[in-house]
């Protein structure tokens, strides 16, 4: 069975990021693809040091919080869901510094993993903090779900997101679409592989020129 890993960036476990969600977890399970909600929003997550650590022995060099186990969960899942709430125009600081040691520290290849990314905000923000977390993904070979608006809530409160109705819609149809997607991939993957992809190639100009 397929599986969607989804972090919940939000310090508040019922708060309006999780309500968004919830919505989508409850299409996944229709769709027959089965989910895990990882509470990253409320715990102490350190941001990456540059150590090297990774590099040498395939995991974070930090043992205290989720990542290196969020890490083992995400190498065999089929897609990510990363929420957030906006804060200042951004997505939440915790969840950046996970998503930062997430990725940068694991070295298993995330091509044609579908990833999503899920902004709340009361009003605005939203699209800016879409931006970023999608970024993510595009640099690590993920293809990108996408619904009909951005995937965005509104609300201050999780009583507010349960009146949007429209984003509530979103969070549906993103969560059909990328089902859709997984299983597309994967049975494309068995009729004939995934797309080539090539590495190796590094851009740098030590001459200066």
């Amino acid at each position: 069975m397929a599986k969607v890993i989804l972090l919940n960036g939000s310090p508040h476990k019922n708060g309006c990021t999780a309500t968004a969600l919830a919505e989508m977890i409850r299409v996944f399970e229709e769709e027959h693809v089965e989910t895990e909600l990882i509470q990253v929003g409320s715990q102490a997550v350190r941001g990456c040091i540059s150590c090297g650590f990774c590099a040498k022995n395939g995991k974070c060099v930090f043992q205290d919080d989720p990542v290196n186990e969020t890490a083992k969960k995400f190498e065999a899942a089929d897609g990510l869901v990363v929420g957030s709430p906006v804060y200042y125009g951004s997505p939440n600081g915790t969840i950046l510094s996970f998503l930062d040691r997430l990725f940068y520290s694991t070295s298993f290849s995330k091509h044609m993993k579908v990833g999503a990314a899920v902004v709340s905000c009361r009003r605005g923000g939203n699209t800016a903090s879409f931006d970023v977390l999608n970024k993510y993904f595009t640099i690590s070979g993920m293809p990108v779900a996408s619904s009909t608006y951005w995937n965005q809530v509104h609300g201050f409160t999780a009583e507010d997101v349960k009146k949007d109705l429209e984003g509530l819609q979103t969070m549906r149809n993103l969560a059909r679409n990328m089902a859709f997607m997984i299983k597309a991939f994967a049975a494309e993957k068995e009729n004939g592989g995934y797309p080539k992809e090539e590495r190796g190639v590094s851009t740098s100009f030590p001459d200066g020129k």
